[in-house]
């Protein structure tokens, strides 16, 4: 799959307020003793099987999620966790749901481009979940460059598996892709209420916000933890 048009939000949290909504086999990753939580708004694009070429027709949707940090306290491995993930495509989210356990719902969504700026607005519409919405409109303020190591963006945004919960079990998911290109973003944000799942709000500016490059992105099968 090709991510595009992806930004990273991150606000940060106590731990202890996420501890809650993790199982047990996972700690909350902190920075700086703070554990965090990212809105990522992209356009999920050229989405396929490996095993078939690339088609113009390929599938493409809108996906907007809201995640944490963690590692399995097994082995240490850093990942994400996904409270949840709206998307505007019903074939994604039935697929997701039953093939990986991840917490998709429907969501009405559409973007619009203006130069480099990217406009944004999501509506969660499935009812298996508590209302969200996210409206917003970005674009990149300097040149973009990898996140340096040691730093809090690195930290944020250099994570090469998912872990969910998939008929009872947690399941690891390692992803394949080049590191992130980031600028740091000028944002407007008109709606933000994606915590409500979490019983919380994301209070003021985000801490971090930066525009990624488009990035080519392999998925690879779940694997028991």
């Amino acid at each position: 799959m090709r991510w595009e048009h992806l930004l990273f939000l991150h606000w940060p949290l106590d731990p202890a307020v996420l501890r809650p909504h993790i199982p047990e086999q996972l700690e909350v990753d902190t920075f700086d003793g703070r554990a965090w939580v990212g809105v990522v708004p992209f356009l999920m694009a050229a989405t396929r099987l490996r095993w078939l070429p690339a088609m113009p027709f390929a599938h493409r949707f809108l996906e907007c999620n809201l995640r944490t940090y963690v590692r399995n306290r097994g082995d240490g491995h850093p990942g994400v966790w996904f409270f949840s993930l709206d998307a505007e495509s019903r074939l994604a989210v039935s697929g997701a749901r039953l093939g990986f356990g991840l917490p998709y719902f429907f969501a009405d969504m559409k973007y619009s481009l203006d130069g480099d700026r990217v406009s944004y607005a999501s509506r969660r519409i499935d009812r298996r979940a508590p209302p969200a919405t996210f409206e917003a409109s970005w674009r990149p303020t300097t040149s973009s460059r990898p996140a340096a190591a040691g730093s809090l963006e690195h930290f944020l945004v250099e994570r090469y598996c998912l872990y969910t919960r998939c008929r009872g079990r947690l399941m690891r998911g390692d992803i394949e892709h080049q590191p992130w290109r980031l600028a740091s973003a000028d944002v407007d944000i008109q709606q933000l209420d994606m915590a409500q799942l979490l019983g919380c709000s994301l209070e003021g500016p985000p801490i971090s916000a930066l525009a990624a490059e488009p990035l080519d992105v392999v998925a690879n099968t779940l694997a028991r933890c």
